[in-house]
């Protein structure tokens, strides 16, 4: 962090987005290039994405009733791991940040004709890789789990003996061959994305998920109905219920297949309407196709890395006790939510702008531009992680803490999530930051530092993990219900998380340093925030202490409503300029 002196300029929620000329001297004329407002299109995507993620919530909270941090929780990560590995490394960031600053100067440019025959080239080229991929997934279903989760291969022996209640590898299996289809789909819907995002349409693209998880969280509640005579029956007790809950994982993957055709098919109607000139080839010779996969290579291999720290991730908690693997994805659930609201929101929403900005004569803007989204974000991530650190274990409860997921579960995924936040502030930066280095065409330097940080991150967090794994959840939630005890192992992995973000950061801010850009973090804004924050929640924290009779869902709903409260209210005691960007693009948002 840099104790550099940070601008006096406030955030009126001005126009940063006006027309600007191109690198190659043309203008931006069109409303499709250049946006009126950097806070609208942030908001539109903060929104989408908020949509998205509260019915992710949903979904997660239906998931977590009926599985609760057990076999069947952790399978279904396992299932979901080939399509989102696949879906990031093929789309997502790596396509968007090769595809939009081409596509985007081509429209810029007038050449709305040669950016359609560009986006037909590059869908064309995607649905070739992705569909061959895809089928490559539902045959070789059995090596992908065991390369996943090595720690399933010895569940047979284990339920043979009587010492395990399900054989997670068969199971992974199965689900692994109904899912996988999914990740042409999903890839297909970052191309979307893309096209969407290049034309300032950002809601559509970020709110398409809410019909993948309503389609899970449907596909649940009627295998659940249609099987519910089965659920606790005496005749064959836990053998029944172990039936039941594999059954219902089953259901959950053929609703996350149809939810995906239905998250691409809601976009495109749109994406269409906006091409000109779109044809589907399978080609390189289109004007930008060799540019864009010139790109696209070392992005790949940057999200390739961060992909690889989660794999690694997968293959030691595979180790521990049932329930590690599902306590890491719920608590990332929460650790997500603010990066995908303030920090993807705030560098989608730059990434085509700053794609338009990067001759040498506007790089002073493209500082101070900067400067101003790094402390929009922290304005919003700060609190946040105050909150997990002080509220996080009712907001946890509040989500989950039903059925089968009890207090051991909600201490566990709490503390993943306090291990999770230190590196939360960092990790929403460094989007912003790459997206810096993607506009300037120089993609091999967030890949690199992205390898070292998965090099740091895994030896921290397997060092941490097996030191913490000794140490049972018991130690602070008490006796565990039923025998079940869980253990800290996870929360070791989320550590080494946490410092391999804090490590890039640092990185790419040196990397920028080198190239003249001036970049400081705005470190007296970020202790205002922090000192605000912490004035908010040491009153609902001494609150929540005379609220125990009450049950943890209201508490976590009274705890959210008036911390946040607390903190806009201190906010505008304190004149920080960053709540007036905020509710500037709220009111915009407002009928």
């Amino acid at each position: 962090m840099s104790d550099e002196p940070e601008p006096d300029s406030r955030l009126e929620g001005e126009d940063l987005a006006d027309e600007s000329s191109l690198p190659d001297g043309s203008r931006v004329g069109a409303s499709r290039a250049a946006p009126k407002s950097a806070s609208g299109d942030a908001s539109r995507v903060a929104l989408g994405i908020l949509s998205s993620r509260a019915f992710g919530f949903l979904r997660e909270s239906v998931l977590a009733f009926f599985f609760g941090a057990g076999p069947h929780a952790d399978v279904f990560r396992i299932a979901l791991r080939g399509p989102n590995l696949l879906q990031n490394l093929l789309g997502e960031q790596t396509l968007s940040a090769s595809f939009i600053p081409i596509y985007s100067r081509l429209v810029g440019a007038g050449k709305e004709e040669a950016a359609g025959r560009f986006a037909g080239a590059i869908l064309g080229l995607l649905m070739a890789v992705a569909s061959t991929v895809a089928l490559l997934g539902v045959v070789f279903a059995e090596p992908i789990v065991a390369i996943l989760a090595p720690g399933y291969l010895g569940d047979a022996a284990r339920v043979a003996k009587g010492l395990a209640e399900v054989d997670r590898y068969s199971l992974a299996v199965t689900a692994v061959r109904i899912v996988f289809p999914m990740t042409a789909v999903l890839v297909l819907s970052a191309w979307t994305l893309g096209v969407l995002n290049s034309h300032r349409r950002f809601f559509l693209a970020y709110f398409a998920p809410v019909l993948w998880n309503i389609s899970i969280i449907l596909a649940l509640w009627l295998a659940a109905y249609a099987g519910w005579q089965v659920w606790g029956s005496p005749a064959e007790g836990a053998l029944q219920e172990t039936a039941f809950r594999s059954r219902l994982l089953i259901a959950a993957c053929v609703g996350a297949l149809v939810g995906g055709v239905l998250q691409l098919a809601v976009q495109l109607p749109l994406v269409f309407r906006l091409l000109r000139g779109f044809r589907l080839v399978f080609s390189t010779r289109v004007e930008g196709v060799t540019k864009a996969l010139g790109a696209f290579g070392p992005l790949a291999a940057g999200r390739g890395a961060v992909q690889l720290s989660g794999y690694l991730d997968l293959v030691l908690a595979s180790f521990l006790v049932p329930g590690a693997i599902a306590a890491l994805g719920w608590a990332q659930m929460l650790y997500l939510l603010p990066i995908s609201l303030f920090g993807v929101s705030v560098a989608a929403a730059e990434l085509p702008e700053l794609s338009l900005r990067t001759a040498p004569a506007e790089q002073a803007g493209l500082s101070r531009r900067l400067d101003a989204s790094i402390r929009q974000m922290a304005f919003l991530t700060v609190p946040t992680v105050v909150g997990y650190f002080f509220l996080g274990f009712y907001f946890v409860g509040g989500l989950f803490r039903r059925g089968s997921f009890g207090i051991q579960d909600n201490w566990l995924v709490y503390l993943v999530l306090a291990a999770y936040s230190l590196g939360l502030l960092a990790s929403s930066t460094s989007r912003l930051l790459n997206n810096v280095f993607y506009a300037l065409g120089q993609t091999k330097t967030p890949a690199r530092v992205a390898v070292e940080r998965v090099v740091l991150s895994a030896l921290v967090g397997g060092v941490s993990m097996v030191w913490l794994d000794r140490v049972p959840v018991s130690r602070v939630a008490g006796p565990a219900a039923g025998g079940r005890e869980l253990f800290m192992g996870a929360v070791g992995l989320a550590i080494g998380a946490s410092v391999g973000a804090l490590f890039e950061l640092r990185r790419l801010l040196v990397a920028l340093d080198r190239q003249q850009f001036g970049i400081r973090l705005p470190v007296r804004s970020a202790v205002r925030m922090l000192a605000t924050a912490t004035a908010a929640v040491v009153p609902v924290v001494l609150m929540l202490m005379l609220m125990k009779p009450l049950p943890v869902l209201l508490k976590a709903i009274i705890a959210l409503i008036v911390y946040v409260g607390l903190y806009l209210s201190t906010s505008r005691l304190a004149d920080l300029p960053e709540l007036d960007y905020w509710m500037g693009s709220l009111k915009k948002r407002l009928p």
